[in-house]
């Protein structure tokens, strides 16, 4: 079974056909990424001072560089999700994000759930989102049944039918 095929990095139109539930929310997984990327920075280039006393009472050691890696992900997720380049891969890497996300808040501000306190309802809410998005293009492409699993094995890309 191949990992990654030629067409996983073409953009195509179909990716952003609205009519299709899986499409707006591949699209909004990827886009709600893009705003906590940005809040890391207080200006083009500077770190945001707070976000990088966060990251080491979280424990992040140092915290400038994982700073940096969480904008990364976070941009770099958030392309490939909205344009639905390596989505399965994408999704993923997303949701892995929010995962270590909702560990810095549990290591900073210990249990609390409601986003309006500053708990992880938020994170967890959107991390089991891009999962769900991952599960959906993993079995997209590679199918759920044995004759589907043997064509991705023998190499062959497996599609489900559109629509």
């Amino acid at each position: 079974m191949k990992l990654l095929y030629p067409s996983d990095f073409k953009i195509k139109l179909e990716n952003f056909d609205l009519t299709r539930s899986e499409n707006i929310l591949r699209i909004i997984c990827g886009a709600f990424m893009f705003p906590h990327a940005l809040s890391k920075f207080a200006a083009l280039g500077t770190l945001s001072a707070g976000t990088v006393g966060f990251f080491a009472k979280a424990g992040f050691q140092p915290p400038e560089l994982w700073v940096w890696l969480a904008a990364f992900m976070e941009v770099a997720t958030g392309i490939g999700l909205v344009l639905g380049i390596c989505t399965r891969y994408a999704a993923l890497g997303a949701a892995g994000a929010l995962a270590v996300a909702v560990y810095a808040l549990q290591m900073v501000k210990g249990f609390g759930w409601t986003w309006n306190t500053g708990g992880y309802e938020y994170p967890v809410f959107w991390g089991i989102t891009c999962l769900a998005v991952a599960i959906w293009e993993f079995r997209r492409v590679y199918g759920n049944s044995t004759f589907k699993a043997r064509a991705a094995i023998d190499g062959q890309p497996v599609r489900a039918p559109a629509g």
